[in-house]
């Protein structure tokens, strides 16, 4: 397997391709995303959102139609694909597969499991492919997503820091920015920030 990263728009939000068997997914394609991925993709499967904030989707549209494959998002977070909730003149997407929680999917062979870490937005999720975890904006390296936004809830994001700490998965983790860590970094840190929420 093989991840191709790029920091995207005013934010620096990571656009990732991942490619595995042949077969490219794209995460999270944010601002001006679309023309990095096209020349970086050779066999592009499906666009994968973490959530719904803008600079994770704003070149979803244009990428599914231009390749004509599907939008995976998590279930809470659609409405954010098509009602721009910030204002921000997002161009919509029609999401084509809504993710349920924590949800294992078969993609064209290729195994892809989200799971669920809601906080920094209601469907806030991360994506595990293999050894590695695309995280978005849940954990970054030493730090975590905010929680001070619509649709944000603290409460959600300690039970999601609780759930983490379980994980008994020991992957990298590729964060929507910044830069990479693993599980076993911030296990050892994000219990530090329970105290901060």
């Amino acid at each position: 397997m093989t991840i191709q990263k790029q920091p995207m728009g005013p934010y620096q939000t990571n656009c990732y391709i991942v490619t595995k068997d042949g077969k490219d997914f794209i995460i999270d394609p944010g601002v001006g995303a679309f023309e990095w991925v096209v020349q970086h993709v050779k066999n592009p499967i499906a666009i994968l959102n973490t959530h719904g904030h803008f600079d994770h989707v704003w070149s979803n549209q244009k990428i599914k139609e231009y390749f004509h494959i599907p939008i995976y998002v998590p279930k809470e977070d659609a409405f954010m694909l098509q009602k721009d909730p910030f204002s921000q003149g997002t161009p919509p997407s029609t999401p084509d597969v809504l993710i349920e929680g924590d949800e294992l999917l078969m993609l064209d062979g290729v195994k892809v499991q989200y799971l669920h870490f809601p906080g920094h937005t209601p469907g806030n999720s991360v994506i595990v492919i293999d050894d590695a975890m695309f995280s978005g904006d849940f954990i970054f390296e030493n730090s975590i997503g905010r929680v001070d936004f619509p649709y944000s809830s603290a409460q959600d994001m300690k039970k999601s820091i609780q759930k983490f700490l379980t994980l008994k998965m020991q992957k990298e983790i590729y964060p929507g920015h910044g830069n990479n860590t693993t599980v076993k970094k911030e296990q050892s840190r994000v219990g530090n920030w329970l105290n901060y929420i």
